[in-house]
């Protein structure tokens, strides 16, 4: 969800009005994923690299996170949503670990969407942390041959399926550390409109793209055919 401070910047505001007007359109993201059938949502909110920006922005985005936090999840659970987040938790205060925790217990036995958010992530941190775990837990894997299904149920987005469909908005061309193992084979979409202006319309217009895609996971497209008949 890139382009808030640029948003923000075009209209002569400070930067924390794009990060307010951004929060607007992940309620709105999130309606539209529920009335289209998505299954899994995921939003990259602030990653491991963001703890770089200026002290005062980043005190006023975990301000934003709590208060949305605080906010939002009735409304979450009262639409069967469920919530996750993935990512560290020992940078972020007691308040919010204990909203996150809270939140994620309120929600856990809904069936509608599943809506993940990324914060204080990073893909290197995931794929590394899967790592340590898995030998952690299964040691007699260390120093003998690994495939993906020993990892895979220790990375941090084990309960869902890979994702189809990648969107970054504001511009940039790039996934800047997101979920590094599990994009693979994910279709990627790009596109120069910041995240406050990404309505429902550009998120219909992201899925049109998809569905006009051939995935042939290393098949070609004669094989794909010949599986269809």
């Amino acid at each position: 969800m890139d382009g808030n401070g640029r948003w923000a910047k075009q209209r002569f505001l400070p930067r924390v009005a794009g990060h307010k007007q951004g929060v607007e359109t992940v309620r709105e993201a999130v309606k539209a994923c529920s009335e289209l059938g998505v299954g899994y949502l995921t939003l990259f909110a602030f990653s491991s690299e963001n703890w770089r920006r200026p002290v005062e922005e980043v005190s006023f985005l975990m301000g934003l996170f709590l208060a949305a936090l605080e906010r939002e999840v009735a409304k979450l659970d009262k639409n069967g949503i469920r919530l996750k987040l993935i990512g560290r938790r020992d940078r972020f205060s007691a308040e919010i670990v204990r909203s996150i925790e809270a939140a994620e217990a309120r929600t856990a036995t809904n069936t509608g969407l599943t809506l993940t958010i990324a914060a204080d992530y990073g893909g290197r941190w995931d794929i590394l942390q899967a790592t340590q775990a898995m030998l952690k837990a299964r040691p007699e894997l260390a120093g003998g041959e690994l495939d993906e299904a020993d990892l895979a149920p220790f990375l941090a987005m084990a309960y869902a399926p890979e994702p189809d469909l990648f969107i970054r908005t504001g511009g940039e061309a790039r996934v800047s550390n997101f979920l590094l193992w599990q994009l693979a084979y994910t279709e990627l979409y790009f596109t120069d409109a910041y995240w406050p202006d990404f309505d429902r319309a550009a998120l219909e217009s992201a899925i049109s793209s998809y569905r006009n895609r051939e995935r042939r996971f290393g098949r070609t497209s004669e094989q794909l055919k010949g599986s269809a008949c």
